[in-house]
């Protein structure tokens, strides 16, 4: 197999972030997917992400199963870790990652089939124990690598290219994200960059179990006339509940807007998630409201995207566990083994 290395020559008067780096230093390798393919646009849009959210590439630990998805961090930020794991693993690994050393900031990437079919247990869990992570599927509805079979994700009645009628339920991982306790929620579609750029910045600065899932057409196998998942369907069906941007707390703020049209999440890291109401009054700090919201639009046959829940106090694995500041890599035998003094006073409290 080849590879196609991107040029590394820059020109000098492209704009650059706070730390000097310029979108291209977050890039990676050619893509080798299908032209068109909406995966290569949610690469397109975690690069700008990091980009304008000054992340040092070297922070981030970017993890992925297998299939056309699973490819894509070869794409984007190829100077940051990567690892690319077994099929529908990648949940488990990341955990084992992120336990070890929660300095970085962790990007799972997976597919419809890499995460709601082999790996749905794996995804319920890592989801459910609030691993520090942004977890995004990008989701065709099909299997693209096997030649376009339904996927987990695929709606009743849907059709394939071949004109094969789905009968089976699809899983919702937007409503089993919500159900199994994650504390950002979300669904974009890869062809609305200005809704998902800004998605993508709140879910990597949020603290705890951040979901998106991005419904990202197959050009090959699922972007038919009869398919749920193309362009064309989404674009028709999209029902946006709000516009999104995320500004961070270092930014000054100076805007105004009329009462009763704008939520403001104040994260953890002390970042502000601004959120514009459209027709409808929608409160993202309602995980309720959201799955009534959410069954509610599906029943009708819109497509539910922006922030659709957000927990501002979230907590993470290491909160639970009571783990020490320093991450578990880093610490030397001398924090590891307290000695004979501090282990008899150990025993005598279970005594």
């Amino acid at each position: 197999m080849t590879y196609i290395l991107k040029p590394q020559l820059h020109h000098p008067k492209l704009a650059a972030n706070a730390l000097g780096f310029t979108r291209r230093d977050y890039e990676g390798r050619v893509s080798t997917l299908c032209a068109g393919c909406g995966h290569d646009s949610i690469s397109s849009a975690i690069i700008q992400a990091a980009f304008e959210l000054d992340l040092p590439p070297h922070r981030i630990a970017k993890l992925s199963g297998i299939g056309c998805s699973s490819k894509t961090p070869d794409y984007f930020m190829g100077a940051s870790h990567g690892f690319n794991t077994v099929h529908g693993r990648m949940p488990s690994v990341l955990t084992g990652a992120n336990l070890a050393n929660k300095d970085l900031i962790y990007l799972g990437v997976s597919g419809d089939g890499d995460s709601a079919s082999i790996g749905l247990g794996q995804f319920a869990h890592a989801v459910r124990r609030g691993v520090n992570m942004l977890y995004v599927v990008e989701n065709n509805g099909v299997y693209g690598l096997t030649k376009g079979q339904f996927s987990a994700t695929s709606d009743k009645g849907s059709k394939s290219k071949k004109g094969v009628v789905n009968h089976d339920a699809g899983i919702d991982l937007v409503g089993l994200a919500l159900q199994l306790g994650a504390t950002f929620v979300g669904r974009s579609f890869s062809g609305d960059k200005d809704q998902l750029v800004p998605l993508i910045k709140a879910g990597l600065a949020h603290k705890g179990a951040a979901f998106i899932d991005c419904i990202s057409p197959c050009v090959q196998f699922n972007n038919h006339q009869g398919s749920t998942k193309s362009f064309d369907y989404v674009r028709e069906h999209n029902e946006a509940v709000n516009r999104l941007d995320m500004i961070p707390a270092r930014a000054p703020i100076a805007v105004e807007y009329a009462p009763g049209t704008t939520v403001k999440v104040t994260q953890h890291d002390g970042s502000v998630l601004s959120l514009h109401k459209l027709a409808e009054l929608y409160n993202p700090n309602n995980r309720a409201q959201a799955l009534g919201y959410l069954q509610a639009r599906q029943a009708r046959g819109q497509v539910v995207t922006g922030l659709l829940y957000i927990d501002p106090d979230a907590t993470d694995l290491h909160d639970a566990l009571q783990t020490v500041d320093t991450p578990l890599n880093e610490l030397q035998t001398r924090d590891l083994v307290p000695g004979a003094k501090a282990l008899e006073v150990i025993n005598a409290g279970l005594r």
